[in-house]
């Protein structure tokens, strides 16, 4: 597989670890090592020349300034060779113990450019480089050399050491999108996990939630009729009924597709898929199941061929806490993707779908092809057309598609010619169904002047209906019991009924219903408790996202109220370790700490017990808070208050007077902008000049 292994090095741990498993790997494949190293002669005589006006006035003389040049010159030029000779010994060292071929190679110039520029011209199978160099401080991610390296490399695989330790038994991660390099990044993740004897799994991720944290964002500067042009709610109801499972699909067939790559070389892998923002979903997989290789292809499936490196791809290698390969390789996988499930179509069918104008047939086919899987259907007649558009368009629309069929038969329009004017192209920019096979708009509502839009109330309408989703993927069916899951193939019996009222019975419990306006003017509405809880997650795009994600979630499921209950999970992860809590500018570990060792001060006595007697009522209303460091952060406001007004027992009217007194402060404290003095008094762990004092002592 690796013929030829490259390796740059510097006597680096990084650059060390990078020899060691050259030596595995040409060990194992059978390769000759080439280990190089850069120095810059060139530059330091640059460097002297520039400091000679600074030389004592004895060495201005040009006899004495000619020979301390030469000096200079024969022991920078002949000491870096005498360092470079060194480092290739070690490599020298190591491949000899092995009995590995190697070939040494001492380049002159700048370290990125000459590594550049020998792995292009001859073409190494594997480059192995540390992450990190003998430059590397505390908070270095990535060398300079390293990077630039990288984005200029093209016909070598990048295998990039951030890992010091030895070989563990960690698996094999490949991320996959479907380009035609994480396809290669898979076929080197398979020769690699049969080489060292290693499992390897496969993941993918879509993000089904920015477009709705986008499409909110636009919506607070269109005016109203550039609103009308961008029509929020058929954006919204395309991306539900076709984009959103589309992805899912899609993704889920580059998994299926790289399943089937590994059982025709012989190997079983499990694949995984992810809904989120790619970067972020991957590296929280990648710091759980901590792996001991993660292969990303450096470019990905939307990228130009003349892009250096994708931004998945930086942010992974930047951030991953693994060993990373930068997968050059490309890979054709000899399955067609789109023909995972075999679909007959009747005559008629066929028919029925050339009347749909060109360039709006191929979106209606997948529509109503994903529709005919989802409830069990082989063969597409025009029965199941018509139950398909009735279950995708609003109501009267299918009235509104024959007349309109009519017309157009009656003017002799020739579909396969119809082109898409102005006011199709307003319709493609995301209609529904309808509207891109007919151009028909949303019915004229029959009140005058009614609370929602004839299109909010269809909207709502259909969410009534039963939801159903898979205990495979989280496809979310609706109306009847699916037969199968369109995305994984899950027989229908694999699929749970959403029961709604547990929702509705917590938003009762919750109180304090508050309705929000989504961009697509759907009314959403949020729980009190939801409304406090979000606010653990930082102000800005981070809780923009968070909030975006909820309720396209909820949404997805049919409901249009928003618990705590529902919301936890989610406003858990988006205020975990990665992100900085509303409570204070130093890290959350910090502030952790500093909240649980004053919750364990203040609730303990002498004796090690909790002086406070909690009431059942009083207990629940603190488990409503979100588990971690919120629920520590309100335990201990409740404890302060009941403190400050002399009680041991901590009743329901304790507890929310110590809650309700804690936000009043904290309000004054985000107008002041002087939040960690507050924080620091709210919860008794003194101020921040107080704990710094008291670890200086400790010293």
């Amino acid at each position: 597989m690796y013929k030829t292994i490259y390796v740059p090095v510097d006597n680096s741990d990084h650059s060390n670890m990078a020899v060691e498993l050259g030596v595995q790997f040409a060990k194992i494949f059978g390769s000759k090592i080439v280990g190089s190293h850069v120095y810059a002669a060139k530059m330091h005589d640059k460097r002297f020349k520039q400091m000679e006006a600074g030389l004592p006035e004895e060495y201005h003389d040009e006899k004495e300034l000619d020979r301390q040049r030469q000096i200079h010159d024969s022991l920078i030029t002949r000491g870096l060779q005498i360092i470079t000779d060194s480092y290739l010994d070690f490599v020298d060292q190591k491949c000899a113990e092995a009995n590995i071929p190697l070939e040494r190679r001492s380049l002159e110039g700048r370290n990125w450019k000459a590594l550049a520029e020998d792995i292009t011209k001859n073409g190494y199978d594997l480059t192995i480089m540390g992450a990190l160099g003998v430059g590397a401080v505390k908070d270095s991610v990535i060398g300079s050399n390293t990077e630039r390296v990288i984005r200029r490399v093209r016909n070598s695989d990048m295998f990039i050491v951030k890992d010091t330790k030895p070989m563990n038994g960690g698996k094999i991660v490949v991320a996959v999108d479907g380009s035609h390099y994480s396809f290669g990044g898979l076929k080197t993740a398979l020769a690699l996990g049969k080489a060292f004897n290693k499992p390897v799994e496969a993941i993918s991720a879509f993000d089904p939630y920015f477009h709705y944290a986008a499409f909110h964002s636009i919506s607070g500067v269109l005016n109203e009729e550039a609103g009308k042009v961008f029509r929020f709610k058929e954006q919204e109801k395309l991306h539900e009924e076709v984009i959103d499972s589309g992805l899912a699909k899609i993704y889920q067939s580059h998994l299926d597709v790289s399943r089937d790559v590994a059982q025709e070389e012989g190997a079983d892998i499990k694949t995984t898929l992810l809904d989120g923002k790619a970067f972020e979903k991957i590296i929280q997989y990648v710091r759980k199941e901590q792996p001991w290789l993660l292969i990303v292809g450096r470019i990905g499936v939307h990228s130009d061929d003349d892009m250096d490196i994708g931004s998945n791809a930086e942010n992974l290698l930047r951030s991953a806490p693994c060993n990373v390969l930068i997968s050059n390789r490309k890979f054709v996988p000899p399955i067609d993707t789109q023909a995972e499930y075999t679909i007959a179509w009747t005559e008629e069918a066929l028919r029925r779908m050339e009347k749909i104008p060109v360039f709006a047939r191929g979106v209606a086919k997948t529509a109503i092809h994903r529709y005919a899987i989802e409830k069990g259907h082989t063969i597409i007649s025009n029965s199941v057309i018509d139950d398909a558009v009735g279950d995708i368009l609003p109501k009267g629309a299918m009235d509104a598609m024959k007349t309109l069929g009519g017309t157009l038969d009656a003017a002799g329009v020739d579909r396969n010619a119809m082109q898409a004017g102005n006011e199709v192209a307003q319709d493609l920019m995301g209609s529904t169904l309808s509207g891109m096979m007919s151009q028909v708009v949303e019915e004229k509502p029959v009140e005058v002047s009614p609370p929602l839009s004839a299109g909010n109330k269809s909207y709502l309408a259909r969410m009534s209906r039963d939801y159903y989703v898979c205990g495979g993927c989280g496809y979310i069916g609706k109306g009847e019991h699916p037969v199968m899951c369109p995305v994984c193939g899950l027989d229908g019996t694999q699929f749970k009924q959403v029961d709604k009222s547990i929702f509705d019975a917590a938003a009762q419990a919750e109180g304090g219903l508050e309705t929000q306006v989504a961009y697509d003017d759907i009314p959403m509405q949020w729980t009190k408790d939801a409304r406090e809880a979000i606010r653990a997650v930082p102000a800005g795009f981070q809780r923009r996202r968070a909030k975006a994600k909820i309720e396209k979630t909820a949404r997805k499921l049919g409901m249009t109220t928003i618990t705590l209950e529902y919301a936890a999970p989610m406003i858990q992860e988006a205020a975990s370790e990665d992100y900085t809590p509303i409570f204070a500018n130093k890290t959350a570990g910090e502030t952790s700490t500093m909240v649980s060792e004053s919750k364990n001060e203040d609730t303990t006595n002498a004796n090690g017990a909790d002086p406070y007697i909690w009431e059942p009522d009083a207990l629940q209303r603190l488990e409503r808070a979100p588990a971690g460091f919120m629920r520590d952060c309100t335990k201990a406001l409740i404890i302060k208050h009941a403190e400050k007004i002399g009680t041991t027992t901590i009743t329901l009217d304790v507890a929310n007077q110590g809650i309700d007194q804690a936000k009043h402060t904290m309000e004054e404290a985000m107008k002041s902008g002087n939040v960690k003095d507050i924080v620091a008094r709210l919860t008794g762990t003194g101020t921040p000049s107080e704990a710094q004092s008291g670890a200086g002592h400790n010293g």
